[in-house]
């Protein structure tokens, strides 16, 4: 069985806690912030934590080995 590949923007936009989470930044900050409140501005700030199902796809399919 050969290795298997990371997907190379998955590595770029994703990464592990030590408890084996998905920490990931949070959208919604790069256009149209001129209709946006300033607490969700501020909100979407730093990163966060990926909901289980979604983290669970991550780890299968675009990372591995993390």
């Amino acid at each position: 069985m050969p290795k298997l590949k990371t997907k190379s923007g998955a590595k770029k936009r994703f990464r592990l806690t030590g408890s084996g989470k998905v920490v990931m930044n949070q959208a919604g900050k790069r256009h149209m912030l001129r209709r946006r409140s300033q607490s969700m501005k501020r909100k979407a700030r730093g990163t966060t934590i990926m909901c289980d199902a979604d983290a669970r796809i991550i780890k299968r399919n675009f990372l591995p080995y993390a």
